[in-house]
């Protein structure tokens, strides 16, 4: 029978031989997608403060059918206007894509224009339904760009500024814009003497 000193170098031989469970280290890809998680949040629960802390002083966001926003301040106040606009908006994460560096977030917002006037825009009550998807690039723990992607248009006729797609006013509009377009080009070709 072995002695216990002998049993127990053997078992520490054998546990020494064993590998080690790998310590669980939180993936890049991971540390992006809980980045922009909690940017969406702050978003969602309309907290410019804490949307701010997420950005770098000097980023860049393109909203694609408004403008280019640059800077923290300039992003948060559109934002803050976003937000006086349409005091009950509700923001649902409903996909993310993560890289290293970079995550692509697709989203929905609801909620009713009845607030402040928005991008010139005076409120119209009306109940807003959009999706979209954010590319947003992140370096250093904030987000130093994004892209926000969503219908403009679809947005423009749920307010009340366009026409309803398809209605007689939309194709009294275009009526009009093509006539215009036929009269402009008429008249480029009788300048043009052809």
């Amino acid at each position: 029978m072995p002695s216990a000193k002998a049993v127990n170098e053997r078992l520490a031989a054998q546990a020494a031989a064993e590998p080690k469970p790998a310590r669980r280290r939180i993936s890049r890809r991971k540390q992006v997608e809980q980045h922009v998680l909690g940017y969406f949040d702050a978003l969602g629960r309309r907290d410019t403060r804490a949307m701010a802390g997420f950005w770098s002083e000097d980023g860049v966001a393109d909203i694609v059918p408004l403008g280019i926003l640059r800077g923290r301040s300039e992003i948060t106040g559109h934002f803050r206007d976003l937000f006086a606009a349409v005091p009950d908006l509700e923001t649902t994460v409903t996909r993310v894509v993560a890289g290293e560096h970079e995550a692509a977030v697709e989203w929905r917002m609801t909620g009713r224009f009845s607030g402040q006037p928005f991008q010139g825009v005076e409120a119209t009550g009306r109940r807003v339904e959009l999706r979209g998807i954010d590319v947003i690039e992140i370096a250093d723990g904030k987000n130093t760009s994004a892209a926000a992607y969503y219908d403009g248009m679809s947005f423009a006729r749920q307010i009340g500024l366009m026409p309803t797609q398809d209605s007689g006013p939309e194709r009294a509009m275009k009526g009009a814009f093509n006539a215009a377009t036929r009269l402009r080009r008429n008249i480029g070709a009788r300048r043009a003497g052809r």
